[in-house]
């Protein structure tokens, strides 16, 4: 049988495959209560003896009906840069030469709504680079869709409709969820609305390193699947992983196939750190993630013989970093972690998803096998990335919302280079107007109407007051080149 290193790792969603990444962090249901739909009778399923079990196959439907409106199709446009080639121009500069065309590209995927007034999660790959969101509903209903916010190391993103008393799910608990449980996968593969399909979770904390391989800019991507048997294909991506009673407990994320679809293996995000990561980002625009500050890995037959451990349970630190959390808790590489809280962990992936569910300034108690056997409770302060154990904030007062986009002021370094006196930079593109138009990150806006822009205060003034109905941008790529956009107000 082959390896599962040799089977090729497909993305599920929409535009062309990107990342599934994965990172999350508890979050107390209290808090949680404005975002998020709950089930007050969340009780955990019971163990059943053989004996005791029905002889006809287990019922869906009740599972099916209760989740099944809660799973919208996400749809996406996506502008495209090609060149058209042009024969005149290949006369005087050779093949291949041509002129630059922007092209629109379509995806789609899944989407899971998380609470009545409009906020839905899905996958950061589904809609990264979108120009243009759509939601439908299995009822037929469609609605445009922005983005509140997204999370590349996690691959979630959070999407919000202006809609009102919306059927949310009820999120489950992923830490009660069982290898052998049954668990019904919902979303619309292959453009097919409302598709349900079962399975039982085959493994949980899977890591599969396809955050890294399909986003190396990630540095500190979390993988902690769910593993399961369910059928789910292109399309998937997104949608909801329930248990028997309608309960969310994953996002469907990823399979492993060697030919992009559906092979026996598909992989879910935790719901628990699904919540978490949703509530940063509605809270404070960008997921906060906590640091203990070490370099672990799975305690092998090979590194318990050569480190002389007791056993191969826990998770083996190869190193701490200096003045991190850990290294601030007294603790020494060449230690085991045996268990956060009263949570025992013998994965790297099993650490990473318990400090996913964390924010820097949180209190985690680690378990900790010393060198010589001994054992002792360390409480580690979780740090943000700069060693702080404040939270990051996402700046948004130079954001124009209606265009999509963020702004920052150029240097006069970067004026000499592009031969400009003035101009704005634009910083960050999301959703809107200037992404459809096909700009770019980068690029720079130096006049709007003929009027030379030299601040971002300026240039959001014009914006506003422009009653004309239609605007020309002058603008300077990064290569220097210059341009003229129009488009209507």
């Amino acid at each position: 049988m082959k390896n599962l290193k040799s089977v090729g790792l497909g993305i599920l969603g929409g535009i062309i495959p990107l990342t599934a990444v994965l990172l999350f962090q508890q979050i107390n249901s209290s808090n949680s209560q404005n975002y998020f739909s709950s089930n007050q009778n969340n009780v955990p399923s019971r163990t059943v003896n053989f004996n005791e079990m029905s002889a006809s196959a287990p019922s869906f439907v009740q599972a099916s009906a209760s989740s099944i409106n809660s799973v919208v199709h996400v749809t996406t446009k996506v502008v495209q840069q090609g060149v058209v080639r042009d024969p005149l121009m290949e006369l005087f500069y050779g093949p291949g030469v041509g002129r630059r065309q922007n092209f629109l590209a379509q995806g789609s995927g899944s989407g899971v709504v998380i609470s009545p007034n409009g906020y839905i999660v899905t996958n950061n790959h589904v809609v990264q680079n979108a120009s243009e969101i759509e939601v439908i509903f299995n009822n037929k209903e469609k609605y445009k869709a922005s983005v509140v916010g997204t999370d590349p190391s996690t691959d979630i993103a959070v999407l919000k409709i202006e809609a009102k008393d919306l059927a949310a799910i009820p999120f489950g608990n992923s830490d009660a969820v069982q290898v052998g449980e049954w668990v019904l996968a919902v979303g619309n593969p292959f453009n097919l609305n409302s598709t349900v399909t079962a399975g039982i979770v085959s493994a949980k904390g899977r890591n599969i390193n396809i955050i890294g391989e399909n986003n190396p800019d990630q540095t500190f991507p979390i993988e902690s699947f769910i593993q399961t048997d369910a059928a789910v294909n292109p399309g998937n991506s997104g949608g909801a992983l329930v248990n028997t009673k309608g309960e969310l407990v994953g996002i469907n994320t990823a399979i492993a196939s060697q030919t992009g679809s559906y092979s026996g293996y598909s992989f879910a995000i935790p719901v628990n750190l699904v919540k978490k990561i949703v509530k940063d980002i509605i809270d404070f625009g960008v997921a906060q993630r906590g640091f203990l500050g070490l370099q672990i890995s799975d305690v092998t037959q090979e590194i318990k013989e050569k480190e002389n451990l007791k056993s191969t349970q826990g998770v083996y630190i190869g190193k701490v970093v200096e003045n991190s959390a850990s290294a601030k808790a007294n603790i020494k590489s060449g230690e085991v972690i045996l268990k956060i809280g009263s949570k025992e962990v013998n994965k790297a992936s099993e650490v990473l998803e318990e400090v996913g569910q964390s924010r820097p300034g949180d209190t985690l108690s680690l378990t900790i096998q010393h060198k010589d056997g001994t054992t002792s409770i360390k409480d580690v302060v979780l740090q943000n990335q700069d060693g702080k154990t404040d939270f990051v904030k996402v700046a948004t007062e130079n954001t124009n919302t209606s265009l999509g986009a963020s702004f920052s002021e150029i240097s006069s370094q970067e004026k000499s280079e592009l031969g400009i006196s003035n101009g704005i930079k634009i910083s960050k593109l999301m959703p809107g107007k200037l992404k459809s138009l096909g700009l770019e990150e980068g690029t720079i806006i130096t006049k709007i109407n003929n009027e030379p822009i030299t601040s971002i205060g300026q240039f959001q003034k014009v914006i506003s007051k422009n009653n004309s109905g239609g605007i020309l941008l002058e603008i300077v790529t990064q290569t220097g080149r210059k341009e003229y956009i129009g488009f209507g107000a």
